[in-house]
């Protein structure tokens, strides 16, 4: 009986005859095709894999095709761009005549485990219960059997995007979490102290989860795992693309700006001249703006917020101006935070970004010439700060996370974090504090206050040595020899804050060979190595 309602579950998928589906020599020729695209136009997305990498997987994936199911081949080719790292980049899903099968729950990752947030009604019973296997498998193993197949730019944005990547049911059996092409699947849960075995069953063909911002939201077909007395501002008046709220008692302007675009009944620039005219007519010592669920749109509408937070000195003051980023800060979104980071007086709080701070985005579809799949590839170089600054996401000054308590009761820790801060001498941009003072020359001032910032907890989310030896290195590989020199200075500052280092005086040393004083440079590269031998 099993195997006879598999066969009627595969039958059911088809929506087109079997004269138009593609043939493996089809998808071969397609596979081909994509191959010779990627090396011909858009050889510059070897960044985070090599052509060598990339060339292998696709002959793996060649020859298995005759002996894969269609949706096998399509979630072949989504692990092979997944390679990219890159997440405006994507092979098509639930595509005719190929339309996938999801189960009827929302998955979302907090704090203490991953939890279905929201369910069909048919299953509202155990909304709200923490994931603990999926088919007999352990979450994070799961986790980790999915993840090739996404574009993931980084662990957040797998963490936003990819971890429903485990209620598709192709995906559950092209990557072996399930023996078969099942129709539904056991979960293994936890409420209350209990354990619960859960089956379900998938959607019909080609129907999806009503999601939206990365929420389920409850009405009358769907259950969600909140309470519904109250709506927290985060996730009010989400019809609207961004509203703002005054809060009395603590002086502040909640804002909530959820994309990058026009909102349909007041264009941005009307919305944020209404915004600052209020700061600047009351009593208003903080502005909170909330990016948490914004996942881009059009990064030329940035300018007029960030110039209008540079000109307002009530507000670009350390203490006063706090924005809330997170899993889904994503594309124009990334945009915005760095050019806040760049130029404001900003403290980020929340969680990384899902983006790299510098990214490919802008995809465009590429088409298959005999299976007429589409294939997302991104083209435009997006660099907002210097190449030596890149780093995988933008990390918040002041992390917090939220628990599943925390979500379900509707509390929201990061805008507590953010009214109850009062810190005015906070460097909430460390690198820039650096810089200024050693380009001004106040060396003494550097070895006084940096020794103690990194003593100071409130800085754990920087990487003193790391940056620092960053910008070190950048002006010793620019060859000059004025920059070299400079470079000294500054590896020699990284000594005297971690003297224990061996990467710290292996970077000096590296610093003085490449000025040509050999006997300064020996000397230290045998300091290095005795640092090697004491670890």
């Amino acid at each position: 009986m099993k195997k006879l309602s598999i066969l009627y579950f595969i039958l059911l998928s088809l929506v087109v005859s079997a004269q138009e589906i593609p043939t493996a020599k089809d998808w071969q020729k397609d596979l081909r095709f994509l191959q010779k695209t990627v090396h011909e136009e858009y050889s510059f997305l070897f960044v985070k894999t090599t052509k060598a990498t990339f060339d292998a997987e696709v002959e793996k994936l060649y020859n298995r095709i005759p002996s894969l199911e269609p949706h096998e081949i399509i979630v072949g080719l989504s692990r092979i761009i997944g390679l990219f790292k890159y997440g405006h980049m994507a092979v098509g899903f639930n595509i005719e005549p190929f339309k996938f099968h999801y189960l009827p729950l929302n998955l979302y990752q907090f704090s203490d485990g991953i939890y279905l947030q929201g369910v069909h009604k048919d299953y509202q019973d155990v909304v709200g219960a923490k994931v603990i296997e999926v088919n007999g498998i352990p979450i994070r193993d799961a986790l980790d059997m999915v993840y090739p197949v996404v574009s993931a730019e980084n662990t957040q944005f797998f963490k936003s995007h990819g971890i429903n990547f485990l209620t598709v049911m192709e995906v559950l059996h092209a990557q072996r979490i399930t023996e078969n092409l099942e129709s539904s699947v056991e979960f293994t849960l936890e409420r209350g102290g209990k354990i619960i075995k859960k089956e379900f069953s998938a959607l019909p063909v080609g129907q999806e989860v009503p999601r939206k911002y990365g929420y389920v939201f409850q009405d009358e077909n769907w259950s969600e795992a909140r309470e519904q007395d109250i709506i927290p501002l985060y996730l009010e008046q989400l019809d609207k693309i961004y509203f703002f709220r005054y809060l009395p008692k603590e002086k502040a302007v909640f804002v909530r700006l959820s994309q990058i675009e026009d909102d349909p009944n007041e264009r941005m620039e009307t919305f944020y001249s209404r915004l600052f005219d209020f700061i600047q007519k009351n009593k208003v010592e903080k502005l909170i703006i909330d990016v948490r669920l914004n996942g881009g749109g059009n990064n030329f509408k940035n300018r007029t917020l960030v110039t209008k937070i540079i000109e307002n000195k009530k507000i670009n003051t350390v203490g006063s101006l706090f924005v809330i980023i997170g899993r889904r800060t994503f594309s124009a979104c990334q945009n915005l935070v760095n050019e806040l980071d760049n130029y404001t007086n900003v403290i980020f709080l929340g969680e990384p970004t899902a983006e790299n701070v510098n990214f490919y985005g802008d995809s465009r579809p590429v088409i298959l010439p005999n299976t007429h799949h589409p294939v997302y590839l991104s083209f435009a170089w997006w660099q907002d700060k210097p190449a030596w600054q890149n780093a995988e996401w933008l990390i918040p000054a002041i992390p917090v996370d939220m628990s599943f308590s925390e979500y379900s009761t509707n509390r929201d820790p990061v805008l507590d974090a953010a009214l109850a801060f009062s810190d005015t001498h906070f460097k909430p941009n460390p690198m820039r504090f650096i810089t200024d003072l050693f380009v001004r020359g106040e060396i003494q001032q550097l070895d006084e206050e940096v020794p103690q910032m990194i003593k100071d907890s409130r800085y754990d989310f920087f990487d003193f040595e790391a940056e620092i030896s960053k910008a070190g290195q950048h002006l010793v590989r620019s060859g000059r020899p004025p920059a070299i020199q400079t470079g000294i200075g500054v590896f020699s500052f990284v000594t005297r804050l971690f003297p224990t280092s061996a990467s710290a005086w292996r970077n000096l040393a590296d610093a003085y060979l490449k000025a040509g004083e050999h006997e300064k440079a020996k000397s230290l590269f045998d300091k290095a190595k005795s640092l090697d031998s004491d670890e």
